[in-house]
């Protein structure tokens, strides 16, 4: 068999790993859930078991399929704080989870010091959003520990440095809403030169390097070949995103990624459409260059709201359903996840009167439709969508996206999980971009939705907490 490319993609609820041949295709695949641990100092990834997954993963997969490149994508927020020469996981301390909010305890300080939106187009973020701020919290708690670290290396790259023994900085994590990163003057914002963290982030390297072969235990443990690549890496938005600037240089087009967030990417959107007061911010393409984005916690705010109104949000519905909830006028209005999206200070509601043969999922599916709907409105989006992740599972969601953006066309995913054939590109980066053709999502034909959206969006707009 020729030889496949395996990818570790990490996100904040689901870990997966894939293994994708010459041709892009994932031909096996293993999931675990990404747990956190609450024991110890504070909440924290639980990495062993990660490093674990990863090794079996390799092992068990390698024995059908020769693995010879490994690239790894990650969610964002997180950082990992390393002695180099401590061996193990190397870890001055816990990978902290991004959801801890004690690390708001610093906000006073930290919004003294903190880049202006301006400068590094991350809006100001709950808990451990903003990375800087997660560092600032780390280097006030543990400052002798803080010190002690060698490097900061972000989430992806800590991976390749288990790997592989290489320390790298790649610009797509460290520019997505940390506070790191000046996308526009494209190095290091004022934070990192204040706080004299320069010189603990390692030389910057492009997220296609083949940063180094796997270590001998590595290939000991894994019966990979020793020859075997790592690739530097990207963040796991960024990797959706690549497929398509790559595979639609010329022409303008939005990405919606789906998972546990749904982040709304657009190509052409200036840098006039940021709003820090919508979620929306700058991230940093893998080529340095910033994009616009607008994002809402999609996954979890879908499944809070059939948790709500005691629904399974597997649960199928029909055109029927939608129908009967636009006659009744009952609305779910945002937020269902303090901190997210463009009502980040709305708290979640129902209005109107819940039928008892209303479909909760249903209800979810209209609702995120209509959030996603307006983020690409506030990109002022033009081109064709793209929508890949966990939302393309649900037809009646995509259907009713579809009809929201006539007369824009919206297209399906070849990728189910919206990072991995973007980060598998990293592999095979001199080979040309590969974009298989897209089938379009066919629009529901759903009477008075136009009018349902502009009563949701009157009702938004006009209701305070």
């Amino acid at each position: 068999m020729s030889p496949c490319s395996f990818v570790l993609d990490i996100g904040k609820t689901h870990i997966k790993a894939h293994v994708i041949d010459a041709a892009g295709d994932s031909v096996a695949s293993r999931e675990t859930l990404n747990r956190v641990q609450s024991e110890g100092v504070y909440p924290h990834y639980a990495i062993d078991a990660i490093w674990r997954f990863l090794l079996d993963s390799l092992e068990s997969l390698n024995r059908t399929f020769p693995i010879t490149a490994i690239a790894v994508t990650t969610h964002g927020a997180a950082a990992a704080l390393v002695d180099r020469e401590r061996g193990g996981d190397g870890l001055i301390l816990p990978v902290l989870d991004y959801e801890f909010v004690g690390i708001e305890s610093i906000d006073e300080a930290y919004r003294k010091e903190r880049p202006d939106f301006s400068e590094t187009g991350s809006p100001e973020l709950p808990a451990g959003l903003n990375l800087g701020r997660q560092l600032a919290w780390l280097e006030a708690r543990f400052p002798v520990e803080f010190a002690a670290a060698t490097d900061i290396l972000m989430y992806p790259q800590y991976w390749v440095w288990r790997l592989c023994g290489e320390r790298v900085s790649e610009v797509s994590s460290l520019g997505c809403h940390t506070d790191l990163w000046a996308p526009w003057e494209q190095g290091y914002s004022s934070l990192v030169t204040t706080r004299g963290w320069t010189q603990k982030f390692p030389r910057l390297v492009p997220a296609w390097e083949n940063v180094g072969r796997i270590t001998a235990t590595v290939a000991a443990q894994t019966g990979l070949s020793p020859d075997c690549a790592v690739i530097a890496g990207v963040h796991d938005s960024n990797a959706s995103y690549l497929r398509y600037r790559r595979g639609m240089p010329e022409r303008p087009f939005s990405v919606v990624s789906t998972g546990t967030w749904a982040i709304v990417m657009d190509s052409s959107a200036g840098r006039e459409k940021l709003d820090a007061e919508r979620d929306m911010l700058a991230n940093v393409d893998v080529y340095g260059r910033p994009f616009v984005c607008s994002r809402f916690m999609g996954g979890r705010e879908y499944q809070a709201i059939c948790e709500f109104l005691g629904g399974d949000p597997d649960a199928p519905f029909s055109t029927a359903d939608i129908l009967a909830i636009i006659a009744a006028g009952l609305l779910c209005l945002p937020t269902w996840q303090a901190g997210s999206g463009p009502f980040s200070q709305r708290r979640g509601r129902i209005q109107g009167a819940v039928a008892p043969d209303t479909v909760p999922a249903a209800l979810a599916s209209l609702y995120c439709a209509l959030v996603l709907d307006y983020q690409l409105e506030l990109l002022g989006s033009s081109g064709d969508i793209v929508i890949g992740g966990a939302f393309l599972k649900n037809a009646g969601l995509c259907g009713l996206l579809a009809k929201l953006r006539e007369p824009q066309q919206l297209l399906c995913s070849a990728d189910l999980t919206g990072t991995v054939q973007g980060t598998a590109m990293l592999t095979r980066w001199e080979h040309p971009a590969r974009l298989e053709p897209m089938q379009g999502i066919e629009p529901v034909q759903i009477d008075g939705l136009a009018e349902y959206r502009a009563l949701w969006r009157e009702s938004v707009l006009s209701f305070a907490n």
